[in-house]
């Protein structure tokens, strides 16, 4: 496992999570993200859930 981890603390980010998460997940294969969302009513946690199944290993929600 990595020892690198990017932490992205959100609420309310459904216009940015995507581009967020595409850019941070492209920097460099071996890094993990942590995505700690504060119960957004806008939708950014099933942005981030869809995008876990698509990285498992990697991106953290």
């Amino acid at each position: 496992m990595s020892n690198k981890i990017v932490i992205i603390p959100t609420y309310n980010e459904k216009e940015n999570i995507q581009k967020m998460l595409d850019t941070v997940l492209s920097v460099h294969s071996d890094l993990h993200v942590l995505v700690v969302d504060d119960n957004s009513p806008d939708g950014t946690g099933s942005i981030v859930e869809d995008n876990q199944k698509v990285h498992p290993q990697r991106l953290h929600y």
